[in-house]
C-alpha cells in the first residue's frame, strides 16, 4: 500500500475553485438561488458557506456537494453532526472553537471525498471519528497541533492504514517530539506497553511513598480487536476471485467479464500492493481457477461465449497462452470451477447452470487435462463444492432446481455416485465448506430466505444457525490468525461478516462493509499480513486488510 502524505495541492486547488464557485456568483445565479438559505450563510446550487456560524444548517437548499464552516463557536463535533447532508463530498471546517471531534462524527457522509479541518482549538479526536468515511481521498489537518503520547496511539495506526492523503500532523508535545510530526514517532511500540505481574486478574502490587505499606492498582486489560480495513481499491468490475502461489510469490486471477479479462496480479514486496502482472483476454469470462502441477501453472478460464479454455503459464513469453480447449458441448454456461485431488491425482469440475450443459470432472493425464466423468443432466447446477467427509471424497452440488446432492467417491469405480442430500434447502446457490477445532461445517447461501450453516454430526449434516440474507450471491468462510468469520454478500444493503463466537457456539455480526453486488470473497496471505477480495458485479473490487487494533490505550 503507497502511503501519500503532506502535499495536498490537488486539494487545495480543488477547494479553491468550489470556494470560489461559492463567493462569486453572477446575478443572474443570484435570481435563481433557492430558497431558505440560512441567514448566517451564502449558498448557490450546490455550496454552502457559513462564516461566524454556532450551528450546522438544518434546512439546506438541494442537495449540495460542498459545505464551508468557517470561524464557528460550536464547542465540538458531535456523532452524525452532518448526516443530514448525505450528498456531500467537500466539508471544509476551518478557524472554528471546537475542541473535541466525537466518534462517527462524519458518519452517514458516504460520499465525503475531501475533508480539511485546519486551524481549530482541537483538544481531543475520539478514535472513531472518522468512522465510516469510505470514500474519503484527502484529509487536511493543518494548523492543529497534538499531545504525540500514548492517547495519540490511534490516529498514529490510522495515518499508517489510510489509503486517504493526509497533511503532516505535528505534535505539540511530549517535549522530544515538539514539532515533529506524528508519522516519526518511534516509542509507541514500547512505552504504550503496561507491563504486570502474571497475576491472573490483571492487578500489580505498587509500593507507595510514604512507606505505609502498599496499594494495588487495577489494570483492565483488553484484549486486541481484529478489524478489517480498505488497503486497495482496484477500478473494475469482478465475479470470482482465485489465488495462488508460485516460486514464493503469491498471485491472484480475477474474472472481469464487463472488460472480457482474466486479470493477474501479484503482491508487490516493496510496494506492499497488489500489482497487474498478467492479463488473459476472452468473451464474458466468469472464472478463472489456477492449477498448479509440479512446476507448471495453468488456469482454467470459463466463458459465457466462444468455450472455455486452459492457459499455461510460459516461462519463455512470461506470460499466459492457450494451452487446450474445453469441449462447448458439454460446457455451456459455466458457474463455478472447484480444484481437488484424490489419490494425487488432480481433478477439477465444472458446474454448468444451463439445460444444455453439463456439469463436468476434468482429470489431469500428464499430458492435459480430459473429460473424466458427467456427473448429471438437465439439473442447473450453480456451484460445487469438494469435501472430505470422515475420510471419504464426496462433491456437493447445489442447483437452482432441486436441494444440494451430495455424491460420493467410489473407490472400486473410481467416480462419483449418488450418496444423500441435505433436505429442505431448496435455492441453494452455493455451498462452501470449513473446519474449526476439528469439527466440519457448510455454509449455503440463499439469495431469497436465511442462508444456513451446518454442523456435521457423523451421519447427517444439521442446521446450527439462519443468516438473513435477502439478495445474498455468496456466504464465504475464511479464517485469519485463529479469528474464523464468514462474509455474507447483498445486493441490497451492506456486506456483513461474521465472526465466529467460541462461547455461544455461533457465528455473530461483526463488521458492516459496502461493497456493490459482491460475487466472491477470498481470503489471501502474504509478508505475514492478510487481506481478503470482494468482488463487485456492479462497482470496484475492494482488497480488505486484516488488522489488529491495540484496546490497551
Amino acid at each position: 500500500m503507497e502511503l501519500r502524505r503532506g502535499g495536498g495541492g490537488a486539494a487545495r486547488g480543488l477547494l479553491l475553485l468550489l470556494l470560489g464557485a461559492a463567493c462569486v456568483v453572477p446575478p443572474s445565479a443570484q435570481v435563481r438561488r433557492l430558497a431558505r438559505c440560512p441567514a448566517t450563510c451564502s449558498c448557490t446550487k450546490e455550496s454552502i458557506i457559513c462564516v461566524g456560524s454556532s450551528w450546522v444548517p438544518r434546512v439546506v437548499p438541494g442537495d449540495i456537494s460542498s459545505l464551508s464552516l468557517v470561524n464557528g463557536t460550536f464547542s465540538e463535533i458531535k456523532d452524525r453532526m452532518f448526516s443530514h447532508l448525505p450528498s456531500l463530498q467537500l466539508l471544509l471546517l476551518n478557524s472554528n472553537s471546537f475542541t473535541v471531534i466525537r466518534d462517527d462524527a462524519f458518519a452517514g457522509l458516504f460520499h465525503l471525498e475531501y475533508l480539511f479541518i485546519e486551524g481549530n482549538k482541537i483538544e481531543t479526536i475520539s478514535r472513531n471519528a472518522f468512522r465510516g468515511l469510505r470514500d474519503l481521498t484527502h484529509l487536511d489537518l493543518r494548523g492543529n497541533k497534538f499531545e504525540c503520547d500514548c492517547k495519540a496511539k490511534w490516529l498514529y495506526l490510522w495515518l499508517k492504514m489510510t489509503n486517504s492523503t493526509v497533511s503532516d500532523v505535528l505534535c505539540i508535545g511530549p517535549p522530544e517530539y515538539q514539532e515533529k510530526k506524528l508519522n516519526d514517532v518511534t516509542s509507541f511500540d514500547y512505552e504504550c506497553t503496561t507491563t504486570a505481574s502474571n497475576r491472573k486478574d490483571g492487578r500489580v502490587m505498587v509500593a507507595n511513598d510514604s512507606h505505609k505499606g502498599s496499594h494495588e492498582v487495577f489494570f483492565f486489560f483488553k484484549h486486541p480487536r481484529p478489524d478489517f480495513v480498505v488497503h486497495q481499491t482496484l477500478p473494475y468490475q469482478s465475479v470470482s476471485v482465485d489465488t495462488f502461489n508460485s516460486k514464493n510469490d503469491v498471485y491472484v486471477a480475477i474474472a472481469q467479464p464487463s472488460m472480457e479479462n482474466c486479470m493477474v496480479l501479484e503482491w508487490d514486496h516493496i510496494e506492499m500492493n497488489f500489482r497487474s502482472y498478467d492479463n488473459i483476454t476472452g468473451q464474458s469470462i466468469v472464472g478463472c481457477k489456477a492449477i498448479l502441477i509440479d512446476d507448471q501453472v495453468f488456469v482454467v478460464v470459463a466463458q459465457l461465449f466462444g468455450g472455455s479454455h486452459i492457459y499455461k503459464y510460459d516461462e519463455s513469453w512470461t506470460k499466459f497462452v492457450k494451452f487446450q480447449d474445453i469441449e462447448v458441448s458439454r460446457i455451456s454456461k459455466p458457474n463455478d470451477i472447484e480444484l481437488f485431488q484424490i489419490d494425487d491425482e488432480v481433478f477439477f469440475v465444472i458446474a454448468d447452470s444451463s439445460k444444455a450443459g453439463l456439469s463436468t470432472v476434468y482429470k489431469w493425464n500428464s499430458k492435459g487435462f480430459y473429460s473424466y466423468q458427467s456427473l448429471h443432466e438437465w439439473f442447473r447446477d450453480t456451484d460445487a463444492e469438494f469435501v472430505d467427509i470422515d475420510g471419504k471424497s464426496h462433491l456437493i452440488l447445489s442447483s437452482r432446481s432441486q436441494v444440494p446432492i451430495i455424491l460420493q467417491w467410489n473407490k472400486s469405480s473410481k467416480k462419483f455416485v449418488p450418496h444423500s442430500d441435505i433436505p429442505n434447502m431448496e435455492d441453494v446457490l452455493a455451498v462452501k465448506s470449513f473446519r474449526m477445532q476439528n469439527a466440519l461445517y457448510l455454509s449455503l447461501t440463499r439469495f431469497i430466505g436465511d442462508s444456513r450453516v451446518m454442523k456435521w454430526n457423523s451421519k447427517q449434516f444439521v442446521e446450527i444457525q439462519a443468516l438473513p440474507s435477502r439478495g445474498a450471491m455468496t456466504l464465504q468462510p475464511f479464517s485469519f490468525k485463529e479469528n474464523h468469520y464468514l462474509a455474507l454478500g447483498s445486493d441490497y444493503t451492506f456486506s456483513q461478516i461474521y465472526q465466529w463466537d467460541k462461547e455461544k457456539q455461533l457465528f455473530k455480526k461483526f463488521k458492516e462493509i459496502y461493497v456493490q453486488a459482491p460475487r466472491s470473497f477470498t481470503a489471501v496471505s502474504t509478508d505475514r499480513r492478510d487481506f481478503f477480495f470482494a468482488s463487485s458485479f456492479k462497482g470496484k473490487t475492494k482488497i480488505f486488510e486484516h488488522i489488529v487494533v491495540d484496546l490497551s490505550l
